[in-house]
Parts: structure tokens; sequence; C-alpha cells
């Protein structure tokens, strides 16, 4: 039976929204608020706005040839398997455990997005919560892209920092984690989802096989071409919406006050930027031109240092996905060690690098 006109005029809502809610996923939120930013400028300034747009387009055309090589990075290691290593970071003994969970944690190629996955199989599989939180607190921190990226649109120097503070903060959550653990005071703090099967860590994470060679592995040379696409789509959407900002930053933003309100001179600096990194850091790639603009307005190293750690270990992925496993007593933990570490790295800096 045909449909009459009345019956499409009552599908056509529920189609437009699908179509709406389709080109959404497609886009992406950075790309909404690209376009609103260019809205807003063409609105307000427009005489500016070839001026902006000229900016951000030089910005990231002259970072691209690092944006590939850190995707060619991350799609390789991706393709190979040898991103599932990870798991080998939790064999041994706690204290030992923590020290590789920090490191790799550090140096593995996971985003905020991808290190729930594994830190819930690895809760469900047995593993101690210390070495847990110390690899959940360094991964979304630093991995190669980053470095690679903040290296170049920072400078090498604050990668490295940046690089050893994620590793500091593990190790601090992670061994704070197990003294705390021992006097009963975390127990019972995962939720269903994220408790272990069994009692022991037997059950937990199998070393993986790594075909270093991945065009000889079975599905190899597509997953490392779908995950270098969705890499670089993901990357140079955040990054091109991040140079807008910082053209806007630069063009609009009084020195003056940066330099008085996160300036070295400011002693609320460092705490300023813990609190203010939490609720808005965006995204670890996108942070990397909005710091380097904040810094060259007067923002000192330190501070700059410490609204990314602050930002990057409580970023809205990894913050909801944690919150989904754990109860509200080891994501208060969780938050504390954001905070606390950030500063402790920001004053250490301070005092002795700057």
């Amino acid at each position: 039976m045909s449909e009459t006109p009345h019956d499409l005029q009552a599908a056509s809502p529920f189609n437009v929204k699908a179509g709406l809610s389709t080109l959404h996923a497609r886009l992406g939120t950075p790309i909404w608020l690209i376009l609103a930013t260019i809205v807003a400028i063409a609105v307000t300034v427009p005489q500016n706005l070839t001026d902006h747009l000229l900016f951000a387009g030089t910005s990231l055309v002259n970072i691209g040839p690092f944006l590939l090589l850190s995707v060619a990075i991350a799609s390789y290691l991706k393709a190979s398997g040898a991103d599932t290593i990870v798991a080998r970071a939790f064999e041994g003994s706690p204290t030992r455990a923590i020290l590789i969970a920090s490191m790799f944690g550090a140096l593995s190629p996971f985003c905020s997005c991808g290190v729930i996955p594994i830190v819930a199989g690895l809760l469900a599989g047995g593993v101690p919560l210390a070495p847990v939180l110390a690899f959940c607190i360094a991964s979304p921190i630093m991995d190669p892209e980053m470095f690679i990226l903040t290296a170049a649109g920072i400078n090498p120097e604050f990668a490295v920092m940046k690089t050893i503070a994620a590793i500091t903060m593990g190790l601090l959550s992670g061994f704070a984690t197990q003294m705390l653990a021992k006097t009963g005071a975390l127990e019972n703090g995962l939720k269903d989802i994220a408790k272990p099967s069994c009692g022991t860590s037997s059950c937990g994470p199998k070393t993986p096989g790594v075909t270093w060679a991945f065009w000889k592995r079975a599905e190899g040379t597509k997953t490392f071409v779908t995950a270098g696409g969705d890499a670089l789509w993901f990357l140079g959407r955040w990054l091109a919406f991040a140079f807008l900002l910082e053209g806007l930053m630069i063009t609009y933003v009084p020195a003056d006050n940066v330099a008085s309100l996160l300036g070295n001179d400011n002693a609320f600096a460092l705490p300023l930027a813990a609190i203010i990194g939490i609720p808005t850091y965006m995204n670890g790639y996108a942070a990397i031109p909005l710091v380097n603009g904040l810094l060259d307005l007067g923002m000192g190293t330190a501070t700059g240092l410490t609204f990314m750690l602050a930002g990057s270990a409580t970023s809205i992925p990894a913050a909801i996905g944690f919150w989904s496993l754990v109860k509200p007593k080891i994501f208060a933990l969780y938050l504390s060690y954001a905070v606390s570490g950030s500063l402790i790295i920001g004053y250490a800096v301070k005092l002795f690098v700057t």
C-alpha cells in the first residue's frame, strides 16, 4: 500500500531529526565550534575575518608535517598490535607495576578516550587499583603524538617537562593509592561493571602478540589506513579550532591582564590554572596552541604546564569514562590526584626550572 501525503508529512520531522543527527556525528563538535566562531567574527568584526582565517590556516599548514608524523606513528603501533602491550605494565609486584604503569602510561599511544576500555578490562581482570590509577592519571597527559605536537607547537623543553610530569603524577597517584588501600579505605570502590570476576590476578590480561611488519598481518594495512584517517580527521579539526581561538586571543586578550592574572608575579597563578584547567580544558591537542598563545601573552611556563596537566588528567572523555567504572570516593580521589599532582609539578618547575 502506498503512503499518503499525510504519512509522508508525519514522517518528515523524524527524517529531518535523523538527518541532523547524522550530520552532527559526521562533522563533530569542533566543526560546529569553528563555524560558530567564524559566524561570530563575521557579525562582530567582519573586517578581521580574513586575517583570522589566514592565521589559522597558516598555523595548521606549519604544524602539518609534525601532525602527519605523529599520526603515522600511532597508526603503525595500532596496526602492528603494539598498542596492546600496555597489559605488560601490570605484571609483577604492586610497586613494580606502579613504576612501569606510570612510565608506560605516559609513553603509550592512548588518548583519553582509548584509556577507559583498557582501565575497565584491567579492573575486571583483577589488577590492583594502585597501578590502574597510576596509568589512568599518566596516560591522558602524554603520548607520542602529544609529545611531537607539543614540541612543535610550544617547544621541545616544554614537551620533555610534560612527559616527566606525567610519569611523576602517575607515580604519586599510584603509591598514594597503595598506601590508602592498606588502610581499607578504598574497599568496595568499584561499580559492578568493573569488579573482578575472580579473586586473583590470574584472570588478568594476557601478553599480546605483535606483528611489527603489520602489512603481513590480516587486516593490518586496513587498520593502518583507517586508524590514520580517523586520527588525522580528529586532530585536524581540533587543531583548526584551536588555532582560530589562538588568533582571537592574540588579537583581543590584553597581554597585561594575562600577565597579571596568570603571570609569575601572581602568587595565586598556579592554583587558578589548576582550578580553571579542569572545567575549561577542551582537548589535549587543542590546548597546545592555546597555551602557546597565552605564554606569548605573558603567562608563566609553570602556570601553563599546571593548566595542561590538570586539564589533561581530567579531560571530559577520561573523567566521564572513569566515573562509569568507580564509586564516588574513588572518583574524588582521582580528581584530587589531578589537582594536587599538577600543583606539585607546577611549583617544582617554578622553583627549580624557571
